[in-house]
């Protein structure tokens, strides 16, 4: 059986949303990015994490005790309309015990080519690229 996700969204003002999971806090999204971040920004955000939970879990099965995770991810975006994005490129930025190059790489690998339902959402064409720094 398929699985389904469901969210709602509720006008504020301006180009301003709240929008939340079911039962799930809701977060405040704007369209302008001026009080919040945009819808864009929410899909880097988005790939950002769903890949960092698949890093997290796969370090932790490789006996890293990891103390920093961070990624930061930079689109690129056409400039007429639809605005989509053309790349995305991921910096992952690790430290921890047992934490290497190799090990770091083998699981954003995994993660971005297998696991992360985000990314694997994302239209095909668009330049998935990381780069990694052992901290």
């Amino acid at each position: 059986m398929a699985r389904t996700a469901e969210v709602t969204t509720r006008w504020l003002k301006h180009l301003q949303f709240e929008g939340s999971g079911t039962g799930r806090p809701a977060i405040l999204v704007d369209g302008d990015s001026a009080a919040a971040t945009s819808p864009a920004e929410m899909l880097l955000l988005a790939a950002a994490t769903c890949t960092a939970s698949d890093v997290v879990i796969i370090l932790q099965k490789q006996r890293v005790k990891l103390e920093i995770l961070e990624i930061a991810v930079r689109g690129t975006r056409r400039d007429e309309e639809p605005r989509r994005y053309t790349a995305i490129a991921f910096h992952f930025r690790v430290r921890g015990e047992g934490a290497d190059e190799t090990k770091v790489r083998r699981a954003v690998d995994l993660s971005l080519e297998k696991y992360c339902s985000v990314v694997a959402s994302l239209a095909p064409d668009i330049a998935i690229s990381y780069d990694v720094a052992i901290a």
